[in-house]
């Protein structure tokens, strides 16, 4: 069982970010390592989406911070946002646990990939890392969080 006197911030990370944004083409937060966390989530984000468009969302896997070998996590996609079916404002979550990478060939590394096509239209994405290995989370922010309170 978690300790509940922790901080929500010193279980939970954000690790990587596509900042919020009007993006017509794939969009990614960076390769991140899961090897710092025991669990991550990927939090992907609506505003409007442009006329006819179409936003796609996944996780990939490489086995560097480069992006080597990269290859999309298996399940690990969300089922089509489109204009047509109302979705904008919506979001989606994308859970990830070791046992679902290829660990076994030396894949540690992922990304959040959001693809809005057809039209621009509004997305952002949060990668969240849970139970940090060592350490508080807060220890492994991604360098664009600036203030944890």
């Amino acid at each position: 069982m978690p300790d509940i006197n922790l901080k929500p911030s010193q279980r939970a990370s954000i690790i990587g970010a596509i900042p919020p944004q009007s993006a017509a083409a794939v969009q990614v937060s960076g390769w991140l390592d899961v090897t710092t966390f025991h669990n991550l989530m990927a939090v992907v984000q609506l505003g409007t989406i442009g006329a006819a468009a179409t936003v796609d969302a996944k996780i990939q896997q490489a086995t560097s911070n480069a992006g080597a070998g990269a290859k999309d996590v298996a399940g690990k996609a969300i089922v089509q946002f489109t204009k047509a079916n109302t979705d904008d404002n919506k979001q989606a979550l994308i859970n990830l646990k070791h046992e679902d990478l290829d660990i076994a060939n030396g894949f540690k590394f992922v990304q959040l990939s959001i693809t809005p096509a057809v039209a621009a239209s509004l997305i952002a994405g949060t990668v969240y890392g849970f139970d940090p290995r060592y350490g508080q989370a807060t220890d492994n922010d991604a360098a664009t969080v600036a203030q944890v309170f």
